[in-house]
């Protein structure tokens, strides 16, 4: 089977649906001549051309509102965020219009929407363009919010989003895009809310996903070498969340471990323990352990990395909790 990067998988789900469905159609910053703030729009314009590509003004307000308003009059629109640190720019769109459209008319309004964006620390970009703000648009009923972590993962929820006749927040980690992977050529789709057990384990469960998805791998290898067999579940998709394999995977082993790379208060991570403590609570041997981003804005340089989890350091905690 062929490898893409993550970059080029996503392309291709665009290209794919593009030429499936003329109504299909991209907006953004920058997403036509130039190609993407991140290239994942490269030379589509000189296929579908500006009408399809439309480079935007930088308002997020205006692009998202453009998005809401195209799809519930017949169109399916992928709308790109460069940062999804600029959601706060638009949340009035986000929150009050694209999520709430098809539940105020009583289901006579769709709203069959992408809103692509990229999210996550790696590049030294910054406090104010290296946050995960996911627990945001998954506290927001009415949003789909998805995160892909491999390259096969993200073209084929990116072609279910595209399809989807609900509001879709596709978030992308900025450190993947150059991450390969095997991609099938044949045609496909992933349905959202199935998580992927990206490693099977009998000592302990880690819950994850997005980019943390490979350092949880990483450090299950560590793990491994210590005599600890970690299993490690992607999660893909935030809402709807796959609850059932978490849980199952939980009883098989009796300890829990959820990592995110978003800060640890009111973040995922507590939500995804709570969801275990309240079901399998009487069958864990340890209390579940949550490894998350520090409660501080994210820095540049060098402080960046001290601020996000890591291989080491998860591996480190786990062993820890396992030898108390």
């Amino acid at each position: 089977m062929r490898e893409l990067n993550y970059r080029d998988a996503l392309r291709e789900a665009l290209y794919e649906e593009m030429k499936r469905d003329s109504r299909v159609f991209v907006a953004g910053e920058d997403v036509g001549l130039y190609g993407g703030a991140y290239a994942v729009t490269k030379h589509l314009i000189k296929e579908f051309g500006p009408e399809r590509l439309v480079d935007t003004p930088i308002s997020e307000a205006g692009i998202v509102g453009l998005g809401v308003g195209a799809a519930i009059t017949g169109l399916r629109p992928i709308i790109e965020l460069m940062y999804i640190d600029f959601v706060g720019l638009a949340m009035d769109q986000i929150g009050n219009q694209m999520a709430k459209w098809r539940y105020m008319s009583g289901g006579r309004l769709k709203v069959p929407m992408v809103l692509r964006t990229q999210g996550g620390s790696g590049r030294s970009a910054g406090a104010q363009h290296s946050q995960s703000l996911e627990a945001c648009l998954v506290h927001t009923p009415g949003l789909i919010v998805v995160m892909p972590a491999t390259p096969e993962d993200a073209k084929g929820l990116l072609k279910t989003a595209i399809r989807s006749d609900d509001p879709v927040i596709f978030i992308e980690h900025k450190a993947l895009y150059g991450k390969k992977g095997v991609v099938p050529q044949e045609e496909y789709t992933i349905p959202f809310g199935t998580a992927r057990i990206a490693r099977q384990g009998k000592d302990t469960t880690i819950v994850t996903y997005s980019r943390m998805v490979f350092s949880c791998l990483e450090a299950a290898e560590v793990l491994q070498e210590r005599g600890i067999d970690a299993e490690v579940i992607d999660l893909r998709s935030l809402n709807p969340l796959d609850t059932e394999t978490i849980l199952t995977s939980v009883r098989k082993t009796g300890r829990a471990v959820v990592v995110t790379e978003a800060h640890k208060t009111m973040g995922l991570s507590a939500e995804l323990s709570s969801r275990i403590n309240e079901n399998v609570f009487s069958e864990l041997k340890s209390p579940v352990l949550r490894i998350a981003g520090e409660d501080v804005p994210i820095p540049a340089t060098i402080l960046e990395k001290y601020s996000v989890p890591d291989a080491k350091t998860i591996a480190e905690k786990i062993e820890k909790v396992l030898q108390e």
